[in-house]
């Protein structure tokens, strides 16, 4: 039992060494790394609001939620 955790132990140190080590050699983002990441930020702005907004007004009080931001 001891050896199967100590195996999946140093597998998970040695990915997650792997990952930091990419990642440092990653150059920064240029335009367009920045226009993407807008791009997706964006959107899930979006998704939270519309979600929001069916999540309020989704029951019998919606109609009247409604008049009431009038």
């Amino acid at each position: 039992m001891v050896v199967a955790l100590a195996g999946v132990g140093l597998v998970l140190a040695w990915s997650v060494t792997v990952l930091v080590r990419r990642d440092r050699r990653r150059p920064p983002g240029g335009p367009e790394a920045r226009r993407i990441e807008a791009a997706a930020t964006r959107g899930l702005r979006d998704a939270r609001r519309r979600a929001h907004a069916f999540h309020r007004f989704d029951d019998i009080n919606g109609v009247s939620a409604l008049r009431d931001r009038d």
